[in-house]
């Protein structure tokens, strides 16, 4: 199924911020995946066994901010996201679909203006068709003219998976 609407990968830029100094400030601290399965936010897709990767802090808004003016506030956070730990040539130029939507999963779907405010959100239980289940959760997001962006953040943990912007 091909997903109406568009998740975005973690910014080439930021990636290579990211791999000298996280959003914490931090240095990137690289390792072998030795199990795989991890849910990379650089290629939006999960790690193999054996691929070097790193767990950075990082926060989405901060720099969706930084490029647009916006004044998030007290909404600004930062946490942890898997990266290669070098370049991989970002998602699959023919990807389709949502990352990480099994069913049964959790997500949030948190709402922001273009100040960086939260002005909603909701949860969804991921059904068996789960890309129908993220396009009606997205369209009913972008219904709200004051939305500009929805991040996509997994409940259990509250990992950022991915934003999308308004189409």
């Amino acid at each position: 199924m091909t997903s109406t609407y568009h998740p975005r990968p973690i910014t080439p830029t930021a990636l290579k911020e990211l791999r000298d100094r996280d959003d914490a400030g931090r240095p990137m601290y690289p390792y072998v995946d030795e199990e795989g399965g991890a849910p990379l936010r650089c290629c939006l897709r999960l790690s193999d066994v054996g691929d070097r990767i790193a767990l950075v802090s990082y926060a989405p808004l901060r720099r969706w901010a930084a490029r647009t003016g916006a004044e998030p506030g007290a909404y600004d956070e930062q946490g942890p996201v898997f990266i290669h730990a070098q370049d991989c040539g970002g998602p699959a130029p023919d990807g389709t679909g949502y990352p990480w939507a099994r069913p049964g999963a959790l997500r949030a779907f948190r709402r922001y203006d273009n100040r960086g405010r939260i002005i909603g959100g909701r949860m969804v239980e991921l059904p068996e068709h789960a890309d129908a289940s993220f396009d009606r959760a997205f369209t009913e997001a972008f219904a709200d003219p004051d939305t500009a962006q929805v991040h996509v953040r997994a409940v259990e943990y509250g990992c950022y998976h991915f934003c999308v912007d308004r189409p």
